[in-house]
């Protein structure tokens, strides 16, 4: 076993690797950027290296410098983490020149797979099913768009490098592909610098599941599946092992499929073969075809321990010190469900927007297993991907592990930053997900239900008044003036309420024209004769109240300055990022709709359009320029009467 590695990554999975090598006593190094100079993973290393800049190019991509840390600090093995470089085989072959260990694959491995479509020509090989597409190395539109007539639609266009949703666009109809395919390139080619895309039939009522492999570089296993069905724009939401509806016969089938593809390529370590499923008519061994395999450790993969109990990570350390695998095929089982969430910072209502903010507030329940990189007190950076934690649970059955993440979710408590919460506690109840109904398509056919932003209840409000006087102390402190009850008006952001203290632990609370009477008995707040399952906590956002809907209300403050109107005639960037490109120009005429510019934020790239018809009065930016939330970018002439 090693005595000491370095983690060439970040955040939640630096950390989830420094857990486990902690555990085999093995010494781990972090590295960190500009941006992560107090973050949680360089607390819990052993060592810390600082190698550049908050922007990844300029740090976490740098392999010369993480090499160079590794040496320095006498580490023997980098461990790539996912993302990032886990997947790049240059870096492979320049760690194993440099003398060190990579904790993975081989650079001939991930290079075999790193192409989608090489990589679907080996599997055809390898007696792997594959979905009917074309792979060829002609990136003519006109060529790819008779390939794409011959396929017949819907067809779907891939980055034939990376993943993650990235570069890939559905099309229904022919008279969307060029604008599709331009979309498509631009966003590969941004991400992977390689524009290159394939083109694949989309198929009906898919299901995206995927098997867990390990191997040593000789012989592989199979740990099962998980099904990551349930997705966004490609990006997945919720995960769970095993898959809903799977049999012994399609799982044996699929699994066997998957160990013929690692033995294929000798692969060493944990990867994960991708399936497209046709999930119509239940699942059936010949209704599965491959997609692609991720050479690293998957986002997921705490699933798929929480069922085996495997720490694939440990599995991962042994067999890059020359250990080999560590179990058969036949001494591995499913043991019962498990889900994972993923909590990110974002603006739901306002499309799932990536979101920044500092964590004002931050708890956990302690009933689930949480995977996170963050601490109370630390900011969401723009620079990286906006994930807060992984919400994971386990249970005996399928149904039991679904209650166990809604109420995990529901006792979760994030304030200082948006999040999906509410609509991760939305997806957990769901009808269709509840009976195990789920394809990809699940979420797109039901979103308006499941962003739908519920306005917490006015008892919930009436709690948050409580907090903001600074009364979120159960004992409410009372007080009497003249012989009276204290009465005071309480104004936020967004409205005001009056409030009458009582006396110890009552009070009455005026919001919108209605009284509500507040108590605190029995351990537990009651609004209007009515107990209540909340918390109330005050923090450097304001106050939150959470249990069920979480509400944050934030002081007014005084000296704040009302901005001026910018009605629909001013585009404002959403969130921080780089402009990448710009459309208009100074007096051009623009309709409600048409694409302004494209602003790149968190690895994802977000079309900006017009809000009315009207003439560009301004271009405010040019590409290349790095903009913050509410930065302007276009304005429109004014509206003439």
């Amino acid at each position: 076993m090693f005595q000491k590695i370095l983690i060439a990554n970040r955040g939640e999975i630096a950390c989830r690797v420094i857990d486990t090598a902690r555990r085999l006593g093995v010494r781990t190094v972090a590295v960190y950027s500009d941006a992560d100079r107090g973050s949680r993973h360089v607390a819990l290393a052993d060592e810390a290296v600082h190698i550049g800049g908050p922007a990844p190019r300029d740090s976490y991509l740098r392999g010369n410098a993480i090499i160079r840390a590794a040496l320095d600090t006498g580490a023997q093995a980098i461990h790539p983490g996912y993302g990032f470089l886990s997947e790049n085989p240059d870096f492979v072959d320049a760690v194993t020149v440099a003398g060190l260990i990579f904790i993975g694959p081989s650079a001939q491995a991930i290079r075999q797979m790193g192409l989608k479509d090489a990589a679907k020509v080996l599997m055809q090989q390898a007696g792997v099913p594959v979905v009917p597409g074309y792979h060829g190395a002609n990136q003519d539109p006109d060529h790819l768009a008779h390939q794409a007539d011959q396929i017949g639609y819907p067809v779907l266009i891939k980055a034939v490098a990376g993943g993650g949703g990235k570069g890939m666009r559905l099309v229904e109809d022919p008279v969307d592909f060029s604008t599709a395919l331009q979309s498509a390139q631009g966003e590969a080619a941004t991400a992977f610098g390689n524009p290159s895309v394939l083109i694949e039939k989309y198929i009906q009522q898919p299901r995206h599941i995927e098997v867990q492999v390990f191997g040593d570089g000789r012989r592989a296993v199979h740990l099962f599946e998980r099904d990551c069905s349930l997705q966004r724009r490609h990006q997945k939401v919720i995960e769970e092992a095993p898959a809903p509806g799977m049999t012994d016969d399609m799982r044996a089938t699929m699994g066997a499929a998957a160990v013929r593809a690692a033995e294929a390529i000798n692969y060493a370590g944990a990867g994960t073969i991708e399936f497209i499923v046709d999930g119509r008519d239940g699942l059936r061994p010949d209704g599965f075809w491959f997609m692609e395999m991720n050479t690293r450790l998957q986002v997921e993969h705490p699933v798929t321990e929480l069922i085996t109990g495997v720490d694939l990570v440990e599995w991962q350390l042994r067999v890059a010190s020359g250990e080999p695998l560590p179990a058969s095929q036949a001494q591995l089982s499913i043991k019962g469900h498990a889900f994972e969430a993923r909590l990110y910072a974002e603006d739901v209502p306002a499309g799932f927007l990536p979101a920044t903010g500092t964590l004002a507030h931050l708890h956990f329940p302690a009933q689930a297993r949480i995977e996170s990189g963050v601490r109370p007190g630390d900011q969401i950076s723009p620079w990286y991907d906006p994930m807060i934690a992984k919400v994971v649970t386990h249970g005996a059955t399928r149904a039991i592990a679904l209650r166990a993440l809604e109420a995990a979710l529901c006792d979760t408590e994030v304030a200082g930053s948006v999040t999906n919460l509410d609509f991760l506690i939305a997806l957990t109840r769901h009808e269709g997900f509840g009976k195990g109904e789920v394809d990809t398509g699940l979420i797109a056919r039901d979103l308006t239900a499941l962003v739908k932003a519920a306005e917490p209840d006015p008892g919930t409000r009436a709690l948050a008044v409580l907090g903001l006087a600074g009364l979120d102390d159960p004992m409410i402190r009372g007080g009497i003036t003249l012989w009276q009850p204290l009465r005071r008006t309480i104004a936020w952001d967004g409205g005001e309420a009056v409030l009458e203290v009582l006396g110890p632990g009552a009070a009455r609370v005026t919001l919108d024209g209605t009284t509500h009477e507040i108590g605190y008995e029995g351990g537990r707040w009651w609004v209007d004769g009515r107990p209540r399952r909340a918390r109330i906590v005050s923090h450097a956002a304001g106050t939150s109240v959470f249990g069920g809907r979480s509400l944050t209300l934030t002081p007014l403050d005084p000296l704040a300055r009302g901005g001026a109107e910018t009605g629909g005639g001013l585009t404002l960037s959403p969130m921080p990022g780089l402009v990448k490109a710009v459309f208009v120009t100074a007096g051009q005429q623009v309709a409600a709709g048409d694409r302004l510019a494209i602003l790149e934020a968190m690895k994802m790239e977000h079309s900006l359009t017009a809000g009315r018809d009207g003439h560009v009065a301004e271009v405010l930016v040019q590409a290349g320029d790095q903009v913050e939330a509410g930065a302007p970018l276009v304005r429109l002439e004014e509206e003439s009467d």
